[in-house]
């Protein structure tokens, strides 16, 4: 193993003076909202995924049934978990059947998205009282600028938030704080659940170099392996790497980003007031569907997820002038189309009809396996309205012009 670089090399002093950057995670966010709904399931293996037929059913004498993983078959993935089904192996992402051989006495409970929603909009607003400067990085996680707050221990004010958090919600979450994003990041995931971990460029070599090399957000799991073939297992032995060697392996741009990630080196700035690119929806069916024979059940789920993006829409205060869809069908192969409007779209039914417009350009003679809707040229709503109020009202069940 070659020897280790000095970590007094971590700190650029031609760098601006440091930051002080949060990233706040909720502990198992699906699963604890659901605990707090069956707080009977607490300590128990409990995996979320699958669809409303697994939904717990009322005892007459009360409480309820719940079933269990061995009696999940389909196609479906883990939403989430508790950690004491992560204990078992289970994890997001996970396909249901492979949870149900590691787990298969584990509570299985349909996902409720409208409630996560609402749940982590409560987050949000509780550190938006304490610390308003967030970059939302998704339904259970956010990156918190602290470095003007006026409270100067790190600690205590991580611990403020916390206490606002679960007065807020019920739920915990992990804070990570750090210089910048990419070591915040790491931080929040060492002490769950419910950690505060404070992370400074001079604990580089004892506290982040050990660490799996893997652990940084942006080594998937095919660079891991690539380092692992090199030999590269920790961050450490990362930053030992020579350059040359990684731009052999990765290419010049990524292989600049390892060594600056693996110094912990990261200058991205906090995104207070972005607005999304896109925003999609899609699901994977329990069993592949076609598109005649099984038109209802299609046709609902189209309806559904159609309705969930305008929903997302409306969240973000966005409306969409680009609708598509995607199509992955029995053999993997996977279609996707789409249609831009005269003006912005906001009502589930004007999603729904444009994206069937975009159906109609598909050739659907095999099974469906997976069925999205995707709404992207976003505008904000008020310019969507005026846009509207502006232009003719559009007949949707024409193809739009040009």
């Amino acid at each position: 193993m070659p020897a280790l670089p000095d970590p007094s090399m971590a700190n650029d002093p031609t760098q601006a003076p440091p930051r002080r950057i949060a990233h706040l995670d909720m502990d198992a966010f699906f699963a604890s909202v659901e605990l707090l709904r069956y707080p009977e399931l607490r300590g128990l293996p409990v995996v979320v995924g699958g669809r409303h037929r697994w939904q717990p059913q009322p005892l007459a004498g009360g409480g309820w049934h719940f079933a269990r993983l061995r009696d999940y078959s389909g196609r479906g993935v883990v939403t989430t978990s508790t950690y004491e089904a992560r204990a078992l192996g289970v994890h997001s992402a996970m396909g249901m059947m492979k949870a149900a051989r590691l787990a298969p006495d584990a509570i299985l409970l349909p996902a409720r998205f409208d409630a996560y929603r609402e749940y982590s909009r409560r987050f949000k607003a509780a550190v938006a009282a304490i610390a308003p400067r967030i970059e939302d990085r998704g339904i259970d996680e956010i990156y918190i600028d602290l470095s003007d707050h006026a409270q100067p221990d790190s600690e205590a004010l991580a611990a403020d938030i916390q206490r606002a958090v679960l007065e807020a919600t019920g739920l915990s979450c992990s804070i990570g704080i750090s210089p910048n994003k990419l070591l915040s990041k790491l931080a929040s995931d060492m002490r769950k659940p419910g950690g505060i971990t404070v992370l400074r460029m001079h604990e580089l070599a004892s506290r982040v170099w050990p660490l799996p090399a893997a652990r940084i957000n942006g080594i998937g799991p095919k660079a891991a392996a690539r380092l692992r073939q090199l030999g590269i297992v920790s961050i450490g032995e990362l930053a030992a790497a020579p350059p040359q060697r990684l731009q052999q392996h990765f290419g010049r741009s990524y292989a600049a980003w390892l060594v600056e990630a693996s110094h912990g080196r990261d200058a991205r700035p906090l995104i207070t007031d972005s607005q999304p690119k896109s925003i999609s929806r899609e699901t994977t069916f329990e069993r592949d569907l076609h598109a005649r024979r099984d038109r209802a059940e299609l046709s609902a789920h189209f309806t559904e997820l159609c309705e969930r993006l305008a929903a997302d829409l409306r969240a973000k205060d966005c409306a969409a002038r680009t609708i598509g869809v995607k199509l992955r069908f029995e053999d993997f192969r996977t279609v996707t189309r789409e249609l831009t409007w005269p003006f912005p779209l906001l009502a589930a039914a004007d999603i729904r009809r444009a994206a069937g417009q975009c159906l109609r350009r598909v050739e659907l003679g095999s099974r469906l396996r997976l069925l999205g809707v995707r709404a992207s040229g976003l505008v904000e709503r008020d310019d969507a309205a005026a846009q509207a109020r502006g232009g003719a009202q559009l007949e949707l069940l024409d193809p739009p012009p040009g």
